[in-house]
This record gives structure tokens, sequence and C-alpha cells, in this order.
């Protein structure tokens, strides 16, 4: 993960975007591109969008994921300690014997 982080880094700084990069802006970016991504499955079943529309998804799903790992990078978060930790956060939230098969939110258990 931290391979990945340093790549989209360099990335950046070879262009000398860093200085458009504060949290708030990389948060509001994050949401622009996780919209950008959405559009991909408008009008269209699941289905048909991931069939017709995989490139642009993956494209986008890039995205979304670059400016997560920027959002990562400017606040001095580890990702992967992230998703650990809210996982298992949500293993406390979602119970197995609760939430197997269920699509409800914890607050409906």
């Amino acid at each position: 993960m931290n391979s990945l982080v340093e790549r989209v880094v360099a990335f950046r700084n070879e262009r000398n975007w860093g200085q458009y990069h504060n949290p708030k802006d990389l948060a509001l970016a994050l949401s622009v591109e996780a919209a950008e991504l959405l559009e991909n499955f408008q009008w269209k079943s699941s289905d048909e969008a991931v069939r017709e529309k995989r490139v642009a998804i993956e494209d986008e799903l890039g995205d979304v994921l670059i400016y997560a790992l920027f959002l990562c990078h400017a606040m001095g978060i580890d990702p992967a300690d992230a998703v650990l930790n809210k996982l298992d956060k949500n293993a406390v939230k979602y119970p197995v014997e609760k939430a197997y098969g269920s699509n409800k939110k914890y607050t409906e258990f």
C-alpha cells in the first residue's frame, strides 16, 4: 500500500499539484469522482452498466482511489490502518449472528 501512495504522490509532485491538495479540496474532489463513477450506472441495470461501461467504471474507480490515497497522505493516515480499523468497528456493529444474509443497517437489528 505504501508504494502505491508513494507512486500517486510522486505523480502529483512531478506536476506541482500538491499546492492544491489540502484535505478539504481533496475530500471535494473525491466526492466529484465518486459522482462520476455513479454516472456510469445511471439509467442502466447493474449488469448493463458493468457490461457496457466497464472501462469507464475502472477509470473512475481509479480516480476515486487516487483521491482517497491523496487525502490519506495529506492527513497522515495509513490507508491500510484506516481500512483495518473500520473493519474492526464494523465487526462490532454487524456481528455475524445478526448480520448474516441481512441488508439491514445495524440500528435495525
